[in-house]
């Protein structure tokens, strides 16, 4: 049987835009990714300076991968301080190291050292405040780097495809546990080549939702 001509320029056209734009395939022709929501405990990313101040050595010892191809959780940890000695006795530290050492924590954590950092994307550490990190070896003061991790969602470019986003976009997380329903909004898109579509909250808005008995997530476009 002989294809109609209209039949045979759309099979045509498919064809072009997957070998020279496959960001213009419908949603409906691309595989629907595996989503991943994480919760963010409260840790710290060293520079290879700090690690040597605090541990009186060169490197991290890991502990185990993380869901993102590359990172890290050290067997090491730290004691963090806050104003009037306040502090938490065992932060874990990731890996790899940073350019800037920089201290992630949950709204209440924050409460419990007597700190009030503000809520902030990884890696936007102006004007933010500090705390003393206590080592093994050595202790550390630090005049900035204390954050409230903005909540975010990596993916890749075929998972920003899917849902029609791009870098710096925002979303939101629909999540159902035990017959309720919470909606995270403003989630930050981060997108990157080799990355996993994986969703990051802290430790408060994962209980707040009950994740870790969520039936059913959902991310959504703006």
């Amino acid at each position: 049987m002989l294809l109609e001509r209209n039949v045979i320029e759309n099979i045509v056209r498919e064809i072009v835009q997957r070998k020279f734009n496959p960001a213009a395939l419908s949603v409906d022709s691309l595989k629907k990714p595996e989503l991943v929501v994480s919760i963010s405990a409260r840790h710290i990313h060293l520079t290879d300076k700090h690690v040597k101040v605090l541990f009186g050595k060169d490197q991290l010892t890991k502990m185990k991968d993380l869901y993102q191809d590359g990172f890290f959780a050290a067997e090491e940890t730290l004691m963090v301080v806050g104003p009037r000695k306040r502090m938490l006795p065992t932060v874990r530290i990731l890996g790899p190291t940073r350019p800037e050492t920089q201290v992630e924590l949950a709204f209440t954590d924050s409460i419990s050292l007597g700190i009030d950092p503000p809520v902030r994307e990884s890696g936007n550490l102006a004007d933010t405040p500090g705390c003393v990190l206590v080592g093994p070896k050595g202790v550390v003061q630090l005049t900035r780097g204390v954050i409230r991790a903005e909540r975010h969602v990596h993916m890749g470019p075929s998972d920003a495809a899917y849902y029609g986003v791009k870098d710096r976009d925002r979303m939101r997380l629909r999540v159902t546990a035990n017959g309720c329903t919470t909606t995270f909004e403003n989630i930050l898109v981060r997108v990157g080549p080799k990355i996993k579509l994986e969703v990051h909250l802290d430790t408060d808005e994962g209980n707040a939702a009950d994740l870790e008995h969520s039936e059913k997530v959902e991310l959504l476009v703006s």
